[in-house]
């Protein structure tokens, strides 16, 4: 069964959600980013997806208050990414309450200090974020695209002895037209033993289906819950 992961994407300490990784499309959903995790744990979710996007802009870990916030106030299982770029950011993410942590352009870009997080955490606690657009490797908050091709940059980390990895289409993230199936296929396909969580365009339920049904072991979503296209009450079947 794929396990749901919804996501709550932060800046100025409110929960937001952005299209396609762009900051001047910027909705505000709730004031109070702990009142949201209440309300998922409060109806089975287990797991939690939290993004500092004023982090991933600024190139430090900016938010970590309210991931805090949200670790005290409840027991979801929270991953967390977004500015984590230097050791100094990954321990305040682990001590503001964070289980898991996502390294993204540090992973592009400082290959050797995303491997010691790995060697020192463990593949339980760094998950790799691969945020492509054509197939391609983007960083900086989805601002600038890399020269990484997708496929060579799993097999790399894989090799290295990553085992969890969150992919986003940047294409179809808060489009809310669904999510690109057939390039998760394709991963999962090639690398039958990744745990991969499948993010952006997730907009009905029968999204998450398809994603079951193709075999994929994770989904993170966000906007269709916060515009009511999927309640959480949907989400039973899957809990």
């Amino acid at each position: 069964m794929i396990e749901i992961i919804p996501a709550i994407d932060i800046i100025d300490g409110k929960c937001v959600r952005l299209s396609q990784g762009d900051y001047n499309s910027k909705k505000v959903y709730n004031e109070n980013p702990v009142e949201v995790a209440k309300e998922f744990e409060a109806h089975g979710i287990q797991r939690l997806h939290v993004v500092d996007l004023d982090g991933a802009a600024s190139h430090h870990i900016v938010n970590y208050r309210v991931l805090e916030k949200i670790a005290n106030h409840t027991s979801l299982l929270i991953d967390f990414g977004g500015g984590v770029k230097s050791d100094d950011d990954l321990r305040i993410a682990f001590e503001s309450g964070a289980q898991m942590v996502t390294g993204g352009s540090i992973a592009v870009k400082d290959p050797s200090l995303f491997c010691h997080w790995l060697d020192v955490y463990g593949s339980e606690k760094i998950i790799l974020g691969a945020d492509v657009k054509d197939y391609k490797i983007a960083v900086n908050g989805w601002k600038d695209e890399s020269a990484c091709e997708l496929f060579p940059f799993l097999e790399d980390y894989i090799n290295k002895g990553i085992q969890k990895v969150i992919c986003t289409d940047i294409s179809c993230d808060g489009m809310l037209k669904g999510p690109s199936i057939n390039l998760y296929k394709e991963m999962i396909d090639r690398f039958s033993n990744l745990y991969l969580m499948a993010s952006g365009g997730v907009s009905k339920i029968d999204d998450i289906v398809a994603l079951n049904e193709a075999g994929i072991p994770g989904v993170i979503f966000g906007k269709a819950l916060y515009e009511g296209h999927i309640t959480l009450k949907d989400l039973q079947i899957f809990l």
